[in-house]
């Protein structure tokens, strides 16, 4: 069993704390309430493949759907869903994460090889975000014969729609419970709403979402990085007074997501040096990995791979025993 969790101090005076980080431990496979074949498939994924000892590495390639192809323009090369799959495979990630259509044309060639996350909803960056809400594209079913170790699902919380979204969520997870399936949630701030209250990439937005998601059932979150703004203070009080450095910010986030694993979103590509700040912080505050998609695949193949291998060496330094 993991070590006593201890819990981030919010401080409400000026100035950020300038002590040494420290880490803190991630919740346990024994704890999190998994059905067999859920602990088995996650298991898997955790120490199996990846880096292993418990962390994860993802390349999602879901971007395609959802923003179009525009994201492809920064290296032609990754307009071709093999790309990502080769650096899946030869980079030894945890898992890639895609569409159905993604994984009937192209997972048969990597079955067995490389662990498939099934996206199981999705929308088009063309409409306003103000109604955000993403339609099932496949199905639990559908991730069973494709040999997937888990599905995926986006949240948009607070989104007028999330009545519907919270319903439609219902589906998947009853069936992921009968299915032995892990349920990866995508927890995104999204509407009016949320832009009026701090905005999307405020703590107080982040830290709602990754409880919403361990509410509804996830069995782990994937949530963005609290960006410290001055939009902070139109947030809801308390966050709307909170001075957190940023690494006690998303451990905040991590608290909110209980007993739900949580990864986190590369976002639009970066520096190196600013990626792997933000890996070893992500660490360092209870994370179990992270799941980046452009700041990898926007790379050329030899780039990507040399910026991977210096992220397993990281994750090596979390390790810990399956429990």
């Amino acid at each position: 069993m993991s070590e006593p969790v201890a819990r981030t101090t919010i401080s409400h005076t000026p100035g950020l704390e300038s002590a040494p980080p420290r880490r803190f431990s991630r919740p346990s496979l024994n704890r999190l309430g998994l059905s067999p074949g859920k602990r088995t498939r996650l298991k898997r994924l955790l120490y199996d493949h990846g880096p292993g000892g418990g962390t994860l590495l993802v390349l999602p390639i879901d971007q395609g759907l959802e923003h179009g192809p525009v994201d492809f323009f920064a290296n032609p090369e990754s307009l071709d869903p093999q790309y990502q799959y080769e650096l899946a495979h030869e980079g030894k990630f945890s898992a890639i994460a895609l569409h159905i259509g993604l994984a009937e044309k192209y997972y048969h060639e990597y079955a067995g090889d490389v662990p498939l996350i099934l996206k199981l909803n999705g929308k088009t960056g063309i409409p306003s975000d103000a109604q955000a809400f993403s339609a099932l594209t496949g199905t639990v079913e559908d991730a069973v014969r494709l040999g997937a170790e888990a599905v995926g699902y986006t949240i948009y919380v607070g989104s007028p729609a999330q009545d519907r979204d919270f319903l439609q969520f219902l589906g998947i997870r009853r069936d992921a419970e009968r299915l032995g399936m892990p349920v990866v949630v995508w927890a995104y701030p999204r509407g009016e709403a949320v832009a009026k209250k701090g905005g999307k990439e405020s703590l107080y937005a982040v830290d709602y979402a990754a409880r919403v998601a361990l509410e509804l059932g996830a069995d782990v979150v994937k949530v963005n990085y609290p960006v410290a703004s001055e939009k902070d203070k139109e947030s809801p009080s308390p966050y709307n007074s909170l001075n957190l450095a940023p690494t006690d910010a998303f451990r905040k986030v991590v608290e909110s997501a209980g007993r739900a694993l949580v990864l986190v979103s590369g976002g639009e590509k970066v520096e190196d040096a600013d990626l792997l700040h933000k890996v070893r912080s992500s660490m360092d505050a209870g994370a179990t990995g992270i799941i980046f998609g452009r700041n990898l695949w926007q790379r050329p193949k030899t780039e990507a791979l040399r910026l991977t291998r210096e992220l397993h060496a990281i994750f090596r330094e979390y390790a810990q025993p399956p429990g």
